[in-house]
């Protein structure tokens, strides 16, 4: 299988040089030059708790040339995937699914307005990545589950044709005929913390020390709880506190979730396609959301406010 990854950062490029284990012929494409000169001059080297190896992939800056892709995974930051799949463009033909590992919700829709719903699968991975240097990925593969299926249910032959290229690179991949439910399981844990670390700047073990903080996150939570449930979604998560207790699990004291990095490194973060998401949805099916939009709402205050700091 011909697979094209697009935003291969750390988590794109873990994933895409497993897959060239397993005998497809993967793509990296990244904007970031230092990443994929590395890649191109020397091999991906992938770093995990069985040692460190370096694989031969192809690597670029963009899409131009690659031909056409049996599989695009969109991996970009939430608020740069409408470039991202018109850049994309050069990789699509009659047969080429599309699918969105990102965090958060509302991806689809936005490549749905560019490609057409068809084409598209959606999905969510645990699988983690952290680059230790240009071309050098500590990769979290191992026991890490990849979940994907077809946004109305069915289980077909394309999706059972990824499946099998996943598990034959040794990925642990679930097809799911429930995955939306999927997707808002992963936004409640993303709204638990991500908002309420990134306004307080604590990590994950300081933030479970503070009731206050855990009860602002359990009331956003369960908002999105009651919207999920309006919508006609099936969660797996049954309560708030399951929410809130799966998102610190197995993690370090000192973890930050990627919301508060991104305000660190001074960027912006994805809050529109998590508390965001929850508050466009709630709107759709006339359930108030006040905590999730006070969330957002602060969130955006700062992400304003370093950019005018940026600018001084």
């Amino acid at each position: 299988m011909k697979i094209a990854i697009v935003g291969a950062g750390a988590l794109g490029s873990a994933l895409g040089g497993t897959l060239v284990e397993g005998g497809s012929e993967v793509w990296l494409i990244n904007r970031s030059k230092p990443h994929i000169d590395a890649i191109t001059a020397s091999g991906l080297t992938l770093i995990s708790s069985e040692g460190e190896k370096t694989i031969k992939v192809n690597a670029a800056l963009n899409c131009d040339g690659i031909g056409v892709a049996d599989l695009i995974i969109i991996l970009v930051k939430s608020f740069h995937t409408r470039a991202a799949i018109q850049s994309a463009l050069p990789l699509i033909g009659e047969e080429t699914v599309v699918l969105s590992l990102q965090n958060g919700l509302g991806h689809e829709a936005l490549l749905a307005e560019e490609i057409g719903e068809k084409r598209l699968i959606a999905g969510k991975t645990y699988v983690g990545g952290v680059m230790q240097a240009p071309g050098r990925i500590i990769a979290g593969t191992k026991g890490k589950e990849t979940i994907i299926g077809e946004l109305d249910g069915r289980i077909t032959e394309r999706i059972l044709k990824i499946a099998e290229t996943f598990k034959q690179a040794g990925l642990w991949l679930t097809v799911s005929e429930n995955v939306l439910g999927t997707l808002w399981d992963k936004l409640l844990i993303n709204v638990a913390t991500g908002a309420v670390s990134a306004i307080s700047g604590l990590t994950y073990g300081e933030l479970y020390q503070i009731p206050e903080l855990e009860q602002t996150a359990l009331a956003a939570v369960n908002e999105a709880i009651e919207v999920a449930r309006a919508k006609g979604i099936h969660l797996s998560i049954s309560s708030a506190k399951d929410a809130w207790t799966l998102a610190a699990k197995g993690l370090p004291y000192t973890f930050k979730t990627s919301m508060l990095q991104s305000l660190e490194k001074g960027s912006m973060t994805e809050i529109e396609f998590v508390n965001g998401a929850v508050v466009r949805e709630g709107k759709t099916c006339g359930i108030l959301t006040p905590v999730n939009e006070t969330l957002l709402a602060c969130v955006k205050g700062i992400e304003r406010n370093l950019l005018l700091t940026q600018k001084l």
